[in-house]
């Protein structure tokens, strides 16, 4: 009798890997990363000042575990269209690499911990905001939104802006103007910066009945809405700049920016390129952790830090 093979030490930490890969996947840590870039600097603009390192590591780690675990409730409730968009054919859910069941128990159970993290840790306002940011994208962008109606991603965008606001509640225990002026930077930023990306995907959002907005309306007016809110936006990072009492440095980089930003959704609308459209949406992510960075080395210089 022939003995069976046994598997290599090689191959089963390959396989652990590919697993352990693919949990992380779910969480969408690229859209994480971008959310974090947005809550450790309106931390220190409440702090005016450098915020203790264990409050900006829990904060981050609480952030982290909620972001994730709606990340993951998406991927579970949407792993029918993401089987049908190129974009997203290589999503764990639709590659095989996690069951369904697993997926959303990972996704629960991380959002528990993530509200048991930041209740324990940081403060309970910081948890309850979190947790409620993940109901939100869920039961109102994934569930009913997305796939019912084009104004999807200017409503569901409003669970993105939320990190600003656990960021702010997490160092001050209480919201204010600033920080709900922020939130609006955030929300009226989101729109453009996904419009953009959905310019160049708009079939695949036709191919699974997704009403993204360039999907469902002409080049014009999906560019129209672009520029009306990169234009809020703009204003929205000034009005920030005043009720913060940020410095010059601030102030400098948010108009030069915001023009930036503006110039370039006039181009997009003179000219229907998705090329085009991929470097707006490429910029605004370099756009908003510019202005973030900004606000936050504006207060650490003016306080001495």
């Amino acid at each position: 009798m022939v003995a069976p093979a046994l598997s290599s030490p090689t191959s089963v930490g390959a396989k652990l890997g590919a697993k352990v890969g693919a949990y992380v996947a779910l969480t969408k840590p690229r859209i994480i990363e971008l959310l974090l870039v947005t809550t450790v600097p309106t931390m220190v603009v409440a702090e005016q000042g450098v915020p203790p390192l264990w409050l900006m590591v829990a904060t981050v780690i609480g952030g982290t575990l909620a972001a994730g675990g709606a990340n993951a409730i998406n991927m579970y409730v949407d792993r029918d269209i993401d089987a049908l968009m190129e974009r997203t054919q290589g999503r764990p859910l639709v590659t095989g690499a996690v069951s369904p069941r697993s997926a959303l128990v990972f996704a629960i159970s991380i959002e528990v911990l993530a509200f048991l993290f930041l209740w324990q840790v940081v403060n309970l306002l910081s948890a309850v905001l979190a947790v409620s940011a993940c109901l939100f994208y869920v039961f109102v962008y994934t569930l009913w939104l997305k796939r019912s109606s084009s104004s999807n991603i200017v409503i569901g965008g409003a669970a993105g802006a939320v990190p600003v606001l656990v960021g702010w509640s997490a160092v001050t225990d209480s919201l204010s103007w600033s920080a709900l002026v922020l939130f609006g930077v955030i929300f009226f930023w989101t729109p453009p910066h996904f419009w953009a990306l959905a310019i160049k995907y708009k079939d695949d959002y036709a191919r699974a009945d997704v009403p993204m907005l360039p999907s469902v309306a002409s080049h014009r007016q999906t560019t129209d809405r672009i520029l009306a809110y990169s234009v809020v936006v703009w204003a929205l990072t000034l009005v920030f700049g005043a009720t913060a009492d940020l410095g010059l440095l601030y102030w400098a980089v948010a108009i030069v920016l915001g023009g930036v930003f503006t110039g370039m959704a006039v181009e997009l609308r003179r000219t229907e390129s998705p090329a085009r459209a991929i470097r707006m949406f490429t910029f605004s992510i370099t756009y908003i952790t510019l202005l973030f960075g900004a606000m936050a080395v504006d207060v650490i210089v003016r306080n001495g830090w």
